[in-house]
Formats: structure tokens, sequence, C-alpha cells
């Protein structure tokens, strides 16, 4: 039975990366987009929500599918102000897994990142796993909580302490456990497609789990 995708975070990098892949795979018949900006791309599969997503609830009736994948995200550069850098990166998953629980969505996929911890002193690591705990709180069957490294790849936008972590991390890579090696946006990707067709067993995917779960799903082709 073929399935209907949400997608929240699709003009992101790998939000991008994961649309292209669902409008390539036959499994996927719709694929629902939740954004304040188009992805401007051309398809039948492709259904656009242009919305403000701080008001996501009230967008509850076309909320409807078989998976939610949400990557959504910032960082402190592009989002200084704390107040909305929580609503964006607790706020927008959070609403929307309430909305996919309400709505019986039976699997929700969501990027978080490796370090969140509800108890953490860290802002950026206490958002996360604030999301992480209510998220998990909805209790919905297939919840996938994705906990990668730094994601690298092919940005719109200049990131320098990206650039510079990158640089650092590619030079002493032999020196780092496979836990917190960079990951790349395509794998990220192809991971959470088959998480959503297959699933796994364990909610909470740390970054060399996403990599084994996305070479597996190679090896298989």
């Amino acid at each position: 039975m073929k399935k209907t995708a949400i997608i929240l975070g699709a003009t992101g990098l790998t939000g991008s990366i994961l649309l292209e892949k669902l409008l390539n795979d036959a499994s996927f018949e719709k694929i629902k987009i939740f954004s304040r900006s188009s992805v401007d791309k051309k398809s039948p599969k492709i259904e656009e929500h242009l919305i403000d997503l701080f008001q996501l609830e009230n967008h509850s009736e076309a909320f409807k599918a078989d998976v939610v994948f949400c990557c959504i995200g910032t960082t402190k550069s592009k989002t200084p102000d704390k107040e909305i850098y929580k609503k964006i990166d607790y706020g927008i998953p959070v609403t929307a897994a309430k909305l996919a629980k309400q709505n019986g969505i039976k699997t929700f996929i969501v990027i978080s990142a490796m370090g969140a911890d509800e108890n953490s002193s860290i802002f950026y690591n206490k958002t996360k796993g604030g999301m992480q705990r209510d998220v998990l709180k909805q209790n919905i069957k297939n919840t996938y909580v994705l906990q990668p490294s730094l994601i690298v790849g092919d940005r719109n936008e200049n990131r320098f302490g990206e650039k510079v972590a990158t640089f650092f991390m590619k030079t002493f890579e032999f020196l780092i456990p496979k836990k917190y090696k960079m990951i790349k946006a395509e794998t990220i990707a192809e991971s959470m497609v088959v998480l959503a067709k297959e699933g796994f067993s364990k909610q909470q995917i740390t970054s060399d789990e996403i990599k084994q779960i996305a070479q597996n799903a190679g090896n298989r082709t």
C-alpha cells in the first residue's frame, strides 16, 4: 500500500534531499509539504501548504498522512533570539507530534542532535533534549529520534563555525570514535526513508547507527 508523507523542513539541507528521495520512491504517492516558502519543485506527488509554522496547530485538517518527517532546525548564528530559537527547535516538532497523535499517524521521524539532554546547562542541548522528551511522550507507535553528529553537505548559506569544525573533524578523523564522526545529510535522509518503510529496534538512534541503517539499505539495492 502506497504511503502519504508529511515533510517539515523540506527547504533545508536534509529535508530537500529527503524530498528528492521520496519523489523517486514508488512507495510514496503523495508528499505534503508544510513550509513558509515554496520548494519550487513541480510534481503531481507534491501538495504544498505555505503557512506560518508557528501556527501549525491551525492546520490539523490537512495534517494527515502515514508518516511525518520533521527536519526542522536552526542555529545560534541564524537565530540568536533564544525565544524564537526554542519556538523553532522545540515548538514546531512537538506541535507536529501532537497533531500526528491526534490524527492517528503511526510513524513520526524527527532529527534531533547528538548531545541532546533536557538537563543540560547548554541551551541548545537542553532545547533538543526537551523536544525529544515531549515528542516521545506522545507515544506514537513508530517514533524515531535521530541524533546525528555534525551534519555536512552543500548548503546555500555560509556557516563559518561549521566550516572550522568540519576542517578539524576531517583532519583528526582517525582519532574520533564512530559515534562522533561527521555525517552527510544524504546519509540521514536515506536512513529516514528506511525507517519509514522498515522501522528500527530503538527509538533514539545515534549517528553511527544512522550511518549503518543507510549503509544496509545501500547493500540491499
